[in-house]
């Protein structure tokens, strides 16, 4: 610490630190201080364990907060307010919560605009301490989510938000894969998807189409067409019917329907029969076929505010019956890719499962797959093992 500039300060102002002198030992002091003060801060939040009183030991919540760089008291609201029932719109509040967004400006008379603009956004937002930054980070991600247009201030303030938000949410479905909850860690991937093209997941997968709009959306509907990929199987003059766009702005939705992600998935169970305390194997191949070069093509998302985003995959094995989660893998395709899912078969009988492959940029491109597996008790395990033996 004695090279950092927290000491060069508490030199030059030992008052704003409450240093009633600046020696050696009167420093040495301090900082002791402040380390013991933080390591238990750390400890409290669950970030670090503390042996002995001389040995730390990161956990969990700890090196999570590490690998997305946020703050132990964000990490510590997420292990508290994250729960097995969390739904999309209680995941937007509490990650408006984060330490990280303290900072947003509130600025002159911006409270009158924010609740003007609380009313024109769905759900319960009219209500609300309008002078709290958290209160604004709530309404301008769903302002974002809406495509209201906003002013150039408070758009800014949402690009900054945006981008921090979408750190936040890959945090958030590493807390809630480490619980073991299915449905709110699907709701974060699926947060990570809205917030990169700007839109509700329960609206059209039409939508993230550059130069989209109302009456495109419309005539989609009458020709029954719901997704990217059932856009790109019509024929040409019906594509061009439904899209009614002129040449510059078609070729803007070419570049995004060649970079949408089409991806074959293949799994295998490495046994479909197995004993209580063994592990279940699930391996998966994944193949790219509008791969450019060898190389993953960059999203296309026209409002998202960084110019360039890499596209990335969760693998998830879980149980939707039981709102249960195994197994997670985080990983990005290219070309191919090959992945194992693994998790312990805990007790005898047959078992159904799902095996969900969701992306963090794009709607309308997961794809899920159903197997089934026997566990069977140790006594009958022993048995089949003889017997094939």
């Amino acid at each position: 610490l004695t090279w950092t500039f927290l000491y060069r300060r508490m030199t030059q102002n030992p008052n704003y630190y409450n240093l009633q002198e600046i020696s050696h030992r009167h420093l040495s002091d301090a900082l002791s201080e402040l380390v013991e003060m933080t390591l238990k801060d750390l400890e409290n939040s669950k970030c670090i364990a503390i042996k002995d009183d001389m040995d730390t030991m990161p956990l969990n919540l700890g090196m999570i907060a590490a690998y997305y760089y946020i703050s132990y008291t964000t990490i510590e609201l997420f292990s508290m307010s994250l729960q097995a029932k969390t739904k999309l719109r209680a995941l937007i509040e509490i990650i408006a919560n984060a330490s990280e967004f303290s900072s947003i400006p509130m600025r002159h008379r911006e409270e009158m605009v924010l609740k003007q603009l609380a009313a024109r956004l769905p759900g319960q937002l009219k209500n609300q301490k309008f002078s709290d930054p958290h209160v604004k980070v709530n309404l301008l991600i769903h302002a974002h989510l809406s495509r209201i247009q906003l002013s150039a201030e408070l758009s800014k303030d949402t690009d900054v938000i945006v981008l921090k938000a979408i750190r936040l949410v890959q945090a958030c479905v590493d807390v809630l894969s480490s619980n073991g909850w299915l449905s709110p860690a699907i709701h974060a991937m699926e947060l990570s998807q809205m917030l990169t093209q700007a839109m509700y997941s329960n609206e059209s997968y039409l939508k993230q189409l550059p130069h989209c709009n109302s009456a495109l959306l419309e005539r989609a509907k009458q020709k029954k067409v719901e997704s990217v990929f059932e856009l790109l199987e019509l024929d040409d003059d019906e594509r061009r019917d439904i899209l009614r766009m002129e040449d510059v702005h078609l070729a803007d939705v070419a570049k995004f329907c060649n970079n949408y992600p089409s991806i074959e998935v293949e799994h295998e169970l490495e046994s479909d029969t197995v004993t209580v305390g063994d592990t279940l194997l699930v391996n998966v191949t994944m193949e790219r076929e509008n791969h450019v070069n060898g190389l993953a093509p960059p999203v296309v998302a026209p409002l998202f505010p960084q110019k360039r985003k890499e596209e990335g995959w969760w693998l998830v094995v879980g149980d939707p019956s039981s709102n249960a989660l195994y197994s997670i893998k985080r990983l990005t395709i290219n070309e191919k890719a090959k992945m194992q899912l693994d998790f312990l078969a805990q007790s005898a009988g047959r078992f159904e499962y799902k095996l969900y492959f969701i992306c963090d940029s794009y709607l309308g491109a997961d794809q899920e797959f159903d197997f089934s597996v026997k566990v069977e008790d140790h006594s009958r395990g022993r048995k089949r093992r003889r017997d094939d033996d």
